[in-house]
């Protein structure tokens, strides 16, 4: 009962942060209808970014992580501006493409500066964040990421509820050419669209190079595991991608507790098959209608 306990923390605690990383995903698709395949490698970036500020530069955490959060928010904005915004118009593959290009070049310059090897942060949590009950032992790292995942939730339900910013964004989502009509900047909207996810994905990267190390293939591998869970809960639907983070964070967990190691990498898989093939929509996603 404890291992099982101990399998049920790791995996709500991992999901959460796989949750918020789809999070960032589906506020680009849902805002522009763009499949960013290069979600992965702004994981790996940010993580890097936090790596040369907190190891190499020596800084305090409470002012590298802030930094590193601000980083990768002002790459999404250059990113959008620079290779997105002059394909506004142009045929959607076109823009997907560009973000797998994208992402071979951010991978390439990562492995130019950093190449493959696997790189630790010095150990800044303090030990009395762990939680001990009985023989159930929950690190640091996992506290700290499931905090971080219910303060981020509460700043985006806050952000979207009540901003300005965040009601037009939800317009876009909902309906481009009514939001235009309405007098809302979409193109403003794209631009923090990808800010936000950039900055969310960093700051994935970062707690995932806490409890795992920083390496450019495994951190763009994990980004990779977006998919299943934007799938899982729904591609249109940012709470569904929390839950869906979670599904796959407990599938993984159980998977490599009770069965095998090897098979924990594939069951993320097997189940985005096994929902394309029972409700392609997703657990909360929208049934599209058109109407000829």
């Amino acid at each position: 009962m404890e291992f099982f306990i101990q399998l049920l923390v790791n995996g709500i605690s991992i999901g959460f942060l796989y949750g918020l990383a789809a999070m960032g995903f589906v506020m680009i698709f849902k805002s522009s209808s763009v499949l960013n395949f290069a979600h992965g490698e702004l994981m790996a970036l940010g993580a890097f970014v936090f790596l040369v500020l907190i190891g190499w530069a020596e800084l305090p955490i409470y002012v590298a992580f802030p930094l590193a959060l601000a980083g990768s928010f002002i790459l999404g904005f250059v990113v959008e501006r620079l290779f997105l915004r002059p394909l506004i118009g142009e045929p959607l593959i076109y823009v997907i493409m560009l973000t797998v290009g994208l992402a071979s070049i951010f991978k390439g310059i990562m492995l130019f500066i950093w190449g493959g090897n696997l790189y630790t942060f010095p150990d800044f949590l303090p030990a009395g964040l762990a939680i001990h009950w009985g023989s159930i032992n929950i690190p640091p790292v996992y506290v700290v990421s499931v905090i971080i995942g219910l303060i981020f939730l509460m700043l985006f339900g806050l952000f979207f509820k009540y901003s300005s910013q965040g009601i037009y964004m939800r317009s876009v989502a909902d309906n481009q050419p009514a939001a235009l009509s309405l007098g809302v900047h979409v193109r403003k909207v794209f631009a923090l669209s990808w800010a936000i996810a950039a900055l969310v994905a960093g700051m994935s990267g970062i707690v995932l190079g806490t409890i795992n190390g920083i390496n450019v293939h495994d951190l763009s591998s994990i980004g990779l595991k977006v998919f299943p869970v934007v799938i899982l809960g729904g591609l249109d639907s940012i709470g569904g991608a929390v839950i869906g983070g979670i599904i796959i964070g407990l599938l993984e967990t159980f998977t490599g507790g009770y069965l095998s190691t090897s098979l924990r990498d594939v069951v993320p898989y097997i189940a985005l098959v096994f929902i394309l093939m029972v409700k392609p929509y997703g657990l909360f996603g929208l049934v599209e209608i058109e109407r000829v």
